[in-house]
């Protein structure tokens, strides 16, 4: 047997490979506190559990339309207008198996074999995989700590040829929480459509920004050029719905038609009482998300105030989602020379687990959720410091 050569260049998930690692240590009996999840730590609103268990109990067990359930692709569409005044119909839309799943199906609808792809490092890491597999070609284009981990408009261009076909974006980031603010955001879309770049804009985590940012999208730039762009979106973040797996995308009415091409020949309908409890997830109430982001906000405050007294390290305060992303490099050894073998050391020493930046594009850096509670979120940034100024 014979594996593909396309399957063997992809590289398997990082965060995923951290957690067994940490799993393995907890059986061994060890005490492991994660840093690396990226999820958030509330649970799910009860008026959304309770709509899937609703539906168990009425029997909607059956398949739905592959792009969705119209209602649901119309409180997609409404999402839109909701917060953003953007106006969107529900054929423009389709529920996916998570935001990873939008993003999959994008790629494999837009990418021909050898075609460039512009993605700004750092970069949630499953954008190179996903561009090779559907044998495109990922170009990275490198960003500045000090720049606040932005891609600029020069940066874009010397990366540019006439190969480039798509340019993936992320705001609020994962993993820097780096957010691009509305008139940077809509001066790379023109640049884009000016180059004949179509742009995925990823925005899975654009209700989790904290102030004094304000929230910003490309949905209004789709509005006006809905064949340059297209948006990828989930409850999975602003909903605590991780596990539920339900994704979307806005799209020109053509492109979700191949996506929906691409879905009925892979997984078909999102699971049917899944979509029953996004449909109320959008119907509301919000308030979760007011919650979680007075909760965020408070604990990257004082995360920050950790890591940046930290000698040496940079750390671009984030305005959005809940990842830090400092520059540990400073503390690389002969035994420790990246952040794979840091984050290692980290937890085999003081049973913290993290992301090594290797994984999203930037070796210098770390990973660090603070999607936990808050005595627990500080107890482990001082064992990670003291492990750190360990000589």
């Amino acid at each position: 047997m014979k594996i593909s050569e396309r399957l063997m260049r992809a590289k398997p998930s990082a965060t995923l490979a951290v957690n067994a690692k940490a799993q393995e240590l907890r059986a061994q009996g060890k005490e492991i506190v994660s840093l690396a999840v990226g999820e958030p730590d509330f649970p799910t609103p009860q008026h959304v559990c309770d709509a899937m268990k609703k539906a168990v109990d009425e029997g909607f067990t059956r398949y739905t339309p592959v792009p969705g359930m119209p209602q649901l692709r119309t409180a997609v569409a409404d999402y839109y207008q909701k917060f953003y005044n953007v106006t969107a119909k529900a054929e423009n839309t389709i529920i996916t198996n998570g935001g990873k799943h939008a993003l999959y199906n994008l790629f494999m609808a837009l990418i021909d074999p050898g075609d460039e792809v512009l993605i700004p490092a750092p970069y949630w890491v499953s954008y190179p995989p996903m561009v090779e597999l559907a044998e495109g070609k990922p170009v990275i284009v490198p960003t500045r700590a000090k720049a606040g981990f932005l891609a600029s408009i020069e940066d874009l261009e010397a990366a540019c040829t006439s190969r480039t076909k798509l340019l993936v974006l992320n705001t609020p980031s994962n993993p820097t929480g780096a957010h691009y603010p509305q008139d940077q955001l809509t001066e790379i879309a023109e640049w884009a459509r000016k180059k004949g770049i179509f742009i995925v804009s990823d925005e899975v985590y654009d209700r989790l920004v904290y102030k004094p940012a304000s929230y910003s999208t490309l949905s209004n730039f789709w509005e006006k050029y809905p064949e340059d762009v297209a948006i990828v979106g989930a409850l999975s973040k602003s909903f605590s719905m991780t596990g539920w797996r339900i994704g979307s995308a806005l799209a020109h009415p053509d492109l979700v038609k191949a996506m929906v091409k691409i879905q009925g020949q892979s997984t078909s309908n999102v699971n049917s009482m899944a979509q029953k409890a996004a449909i109320a997830a959008f119907e509301g109430p919000w308030d979760l998300i007011e919650k979680m982001t007075t909760a965020f906000q408070r604990r990257r405050d004082f995360a920050h105030a950790i890591i940046s007294s930290w000698p040496g390290v940079v750390c671009p305060k984030p305005d959005g989602a809940f990842y830090m992303f400092p520059v540990l490099n400073g503390f690389y050894d002969e035994e420790t020379p990246d952040s794979a073998s840091m984050c290692t050391k980290i937890l085999e020493e003081a049973g913290i687990a993290l992301v090594p930046g290797s994984a999203f594009g930037d070796d210098r850096c770390i990973r660090f959720s603070y999607a936990l509670d808050d005595e627990i979120l500080k107890n482990a940034l001082e064992k990670v410091g003291k492990v750190l100024m360990k000589k």
